[in-house]
Parts: C-alpha cells; sequence; structure tokens
C-alpha cells in the first residue's frame, strides 16, 4: 500500500470469529473500488480485574490497531459482537482511549459505518449498532448505513439492518455468515469506499 494511497479502516473486535468474517467481506467491497485501499485492524481483549499486556502482535488475524491507524484513515468501518445491546468492551476501551483525535478533530467529515454479530436475531443487532455511532457522531464524522436501493436488505430472513450489516451467529455462535449477509457486508464495503474518496478528493481541494 502507498502512502499516498487513502485506505479505510476496518477496526473490530471478534470472539468467535464471525464478525472477523464480515470485517474480510467489508474490506473484500472496499478493495472492488480503484483508487482506495482496505487496512484491517483488531483491539486486545481487556480483562475485568487488572490491565493486563497483551503481545503487541497478536498469534493470528489482524494486527492490533493503534491512534495512527485512525488519524490517517480516509472511513472508518466498526464492527463488533453484540454484548448486552452495545458493542463489546474491548472496542469501547479502544474508542475511549481517542481523546486526542477528537481534541483535534481528527475524524471530522470522514464517513463511517458499523457492522455486528448476535446469538439471537432480536438479540440487539439495532441498538448495538446504533450505540456504536454515538461516538462516531462525536468525533464529526458522517454515518452510513445501507439503504434500501440493496435489495438484500429486504430479501435477507437472518442479519441485514439500514443500520449496518449485521450476522445472526446462532446460539452456540457457530452459524457461519451466509450469502446475504455477506452480500451486505461487501455492498456496505463499497459504499463506504466510494464515500471516502468523494470526501477525500474535498479535503484535498480544500487544503
Amino acid at each position: 500500500m502507498s502512502d499516498m494511497t487513502p485506505y479505510v479502516l476496518i477496526l473490530y473486535y471478534s470472539r468467535s470469529g464471525a464478525t472477523a468474517t464480515m470485517a474480510q467481506q467489508i474490506a473484500a467491497g472496499v478493495e472492488s473500488v480503484a483508487g482506495i485501499q482496505a487496512r484491517l485492524r483488531t483491539v486486545a481483549p481487556v480483562s475485568t480485574t487488572c490491565e493486563a499486556v497483551d503481545s503487541e502482535i497478536p498469534a493470528e488475524g489482524a494486527v492490533y490497531a493503534d491512534l495512527d491507524d485512525l488519524r490517517n484513515c480516509s472511513a472508518l468501518a466498526l464492527g463488533s459482537p453484540t454484548r448486552f445491546g452495545n458493542m463489546a468492551a474491548p472496542l469501547k476501551y479502544f474508542i475511549d482511549s481517542t481523546s486526542s483525535l477528537w481534541m483535534n478533530g481528527a475524524l471530522i467529515d470522514k464517513p463511517a459505518c458499523a457492522f455486528t454479530s448476535t446469538s439471537s436475531l432480536h438479540g440487539g443487532q439495532e441498538s448495538t449498532l446504533l450505540t456504536m455511532l454515538v461516538p462516531l457522531l462525536h468525533h464529526g464524522m458522517v454515518y452510513a448505513g445501507v439503504p434500501y436501493s440493496e435489495t438484500t436488505l429486504i430479501e435477507t430472513q437472518t442479519g441485514g439492518t439500514p443500520y449496518g450489516a449485521s450476522h445472526l451467529a446462532g446460539a452456540r455462535s457457530d452459524r457461519s455468515v451466509d450469502d446475504h449477509e455477506r452480500a451486505l457486508c461487501v455492498a456496505q464495503g463499497k459504499r463506504l469506499a466510494r464515500l471516502a474518496l468523494a470526501l477525500h478528493a474535498m479535503r484535498q481541494e480544500a487544503v
């Protein structure tokens, strides 16, 4: 990836693998658009009893995000499994560390979206996406959901919302991301990439 190539940061936490699969599909959507790249990043687990120190590089999967990944992105896709209708603590912990970016307005006017996975169909998909939207708005980002021009949004019997891509993982979190859910992830990635390029060009012209 060239240092000059704009990129969409796909930042997620995944416990059982479904959110990571969704992130990869969003990345595929991003990279189907010419002139922009996808950058996959994850966050480390957190402990309820102490602040644990994890290895700087995870054993597998995407590397851990740092603030520069977020500062320099042209767009952000934020992904998490649902935890009682909200994002998981590890992702919230990272978001809570971004005050310096907020103070400098680093993310203002950059497009963003969210995606999630739940064990049950009514287990908080929409509330999780809406609560993930809140810190993005505080950062001044431009939120982009999934429009109903994506007809898969009407056809799906599992995941998929206008607030963002979603997945029904099942009671044991072992249900694979199906074709409709994958299609909506790819569509969301494409839309985010197109918006990122348009707004990136506008910011460059304003400089």
